[in-house]
Formats: C-alpha cells, sequence, structure tokens
C-alpha cells in the first residue's frame, strides 16, 4: 500500500511539473522592423495556392502599414505530411517569427515542433478534429490561432437537394487519411438525411484506389459530394472522368475541386481566407493580439457557383443567385 502511495505521489509531482514545463510562452517582438514567416503548405492546388497568397498579401500590407517589413520563408511538403515535419523543424530551428501551416497535416506538424513561436493556420475544416480538442470553444489557445475553410454544410445539403430533387441517393466520397473530409461527410450526413436522402461513405486510402472507390460510388450514388479534401483536390481529373463515364454528377465543397469535376458549390473565397489568416498574423507579431485568445476565423460570405458545361450535360435547373465559374 505504502508503494502504491509513494508511486501515485511521483505521478501527481510528475503530472504538475509537466504542466509548468508544458505551459507555451511564445515569443513576439512587437518593435522588429523585419519580420521572417516559414510557411508550410502540404500540398500544391489551386485553393491551397491561393490561401497562401491572401496570407502573403495580407500580412505585407498590414505590416507596411505600420512601417515594417517581412520576407517568406515558403515550402511546400508535395503532399507528404512526413515532410511537414521535416519543413516546420527547420523554421523553428531557424527561430521564425511566425508559422503559417496551410492544410491540417502542416498544422499538426507545426504543434508538434513548437509550443513558442506564434502558429496560424488556414485552411482547416476543423481545428477541434485536426488537434482532438474536447469541449471546442472557437479558441485553440496557447500558441495557436487561424482560419477555417469550412463552408455552411447545413446549406450545401440544401443545395444538393434543390438542384437534384429526385436524387434519392447521395454518396461521399472522400479520402479516409484526412480527419477534416471525415468531420464534412459525418455532418453532412445529419442534414441530408433530415431531407430524407439516403447516404453513403466512400472511403479512398490514397490514389492508387481511388479509382475504383469512385466507381463504387457512380454505382450507388444519384449524386456524389465531395468535401474540402486535398487528395481529390491534387485528382479531380480522375473522378471527373469515371463520373462523367457513369453520368454521375458531382457537388463540390469548394470551387477548385468544382472546377475540376463538379457541377456546383458553395465555397469560400480561399485568397480572402488567406488576406483574413494574414491579417491576424500582423496583430500578432505586432503585440496588438494575443494568439493565446485568438477565436479561429473564416470567410463569412461563401457563394454559390456552378460549372455551365455539366450543368447542361446533366440538364440542371442552375437557380439565378448562382455564379458561373470560368472553364
Amino acid at each position: 500500500m505504502k508503494k502504491t502511495l509513494i508511486a501515485l505521489a511521483l505521478v501527481v509531482v510528475m503530472t504538475l511539473g509537466c504542466l509548468v514545463a508544458c505551459t507555451p510562452t511564445v515569443t513576439i517582438d512587437p518593435n522588429k522592423p523585419h519580420y521572417v514567416v516559414g510557411i508550410c503548405q502540404l500540398i500544391q492546388h489551386p485553393a491551397l495556392d491561393s490561401a497562401t497568397q491572401g496570407f502573403k498579401d495580407g500580412l505585407t500590407q498590414a505590416l507596411e502599414a505600420e512601417g515594417r517589413t517581412v520576407e517568406f520563408d515558403e515550402k511546400n511538403a508535395q503532399g507528404d505530411p512526413d515532410t511537414c515535419g521535416t519543413i516546420v523543424n527547420t523554421f523553428v530551428a531557424k527561430g521564425v517569427d511566425l508559422i503559417l501551416a496551410n492544410a491540417t497535416a502542416s498544422l499538426t506538424s507545426a504543434v508538434s515542433a513548437t509550443r513558442n513561436i506564434p502558429i496560424l493556420g488556414t485552411s482547416i475544416t476543423d481545428y477541434a478534429s485536426a488537434l482532438n480538442i474536447s469541449n471546442w470553444n472557437g479558441v485553440v489557445g496557447g500558441n495557436v490561432s487561424g482560419t477555417s475553410d469550412l463552408a455552411p454544410l447545413d446549406k450545401q445539403a440544401e443545395m444538393i437537394t434543390e438542384l437534384f430533387p429526385n436524387a434519392k441517393k447521395v454518396g461521399l466520397l472522400y479520402c479516409s487519411a484526412e480527419a477534416n473530409s471525415l468531420y464534412q461527410v459525418t455532418e453532412i450526413t445529419k442534414f441530408l438525411q433530415q431531407q430524407g436522402v439516403e447516404t453513403n461513405k466512400f472511403a479512398f486510402v490514397d490514389t492508387s484506389d481511388l479509382p475504383a472507390v469512385t466507381t463504387a460510388a457512380c454505382a450507388w450514388s444519384d449524386v456524389i459530394y465531395v468535401p474540402t479534401d486535398n487528395i481529390v483536390a491534387n485528382n479531380t481529373s480522375i473522378i471527373d472522368s469515371i463520373c462523367q463515364g457513369a453520368n454521375t454528377p458531382v457537388v463540390a465543397g469548394e470551387e477548385g475541386i468544382c472546377t475540376g469535376c463538379g457541377v456546383a458549390t458553395l465555397s469560400i473565397n480561399y485568397y480572402q481566407l488567406g488576406v483574413i489568416t494574414g491579417q491576424m498574423a500582423a496583430k500578432v507579431l505586432l503585440g496588438k493580439q494575443d494568439i493565446s485568445t485568438l477565436a479561429i476565423a473564416t470567410d463569412s460570405n461563401p457563394t454559390f457557383k456552378f460549372v455551365a458545361s455539366r450543368c447542361e450535360k446533366y440538364g440542371i435547373e442552375v437557380p439565378s443567385n448562382y455564379v458561373a465559374i470560368e472553364e
């Protein structure tokens, strides 16, 4: 019994020690004339590219207004999460002033790498899922904040039933390796089922099984929904070829994917999302905002958009409030 009590006491002491030691001390010098910002982007595709450019423009303009300058150390992991880890560890060793983590794998790698350098995420759908946070209140805390690319999933579900009033089965196609994709298909399932639509998840592991899973989804579905998913975004031509061949329309979670394989979307503006993130970064670097209390932000003006040629192919009557995507 005595040994047990001693062991428990040691656990308590170690736990308290860890809590003290693990409390992040965010390093900010608001008086610097010049800042260095590391950018880790998971993969190259239009949505993430736009968010990165928006971030650079937004931060540069905000700092210039205060008589400051910034340089960017921009790296792309080419879709490899392990490379994200290597990139952010390099940023930490270099002592950058702030890290932009573009996409979930970049964010989780950055969070693992440092508790002292400010981290802003962008193109993250759900921070609670990405960082395994319970009792989510909209603030990550510590040295992390950022922006979310989540469009209203209830409105996306309504869009599907508005465009396809006779659809009974909606297949949900996504990459199982992306936690944010699972979050989206889980949530939109609830809204579709409330409208009496049957759903079925079609998850692929990577690009090797994407054609087979897409083919299975087409065979079952009246309509396919794809969320904001990085692997999907980088392989829309595969999905488009199979789905058009099977005469199965696709509704997408964002504009870039819709351009590649969809008929319509309710999408945020990723460039504007990046600008918002850049403005947040300026406030953090200049000491105007404590990142530990900075709530996750988003683009509050998503837009209904459509691809005219595919809508014509499927005979879709597009509502007047939809904006055509240039083809």
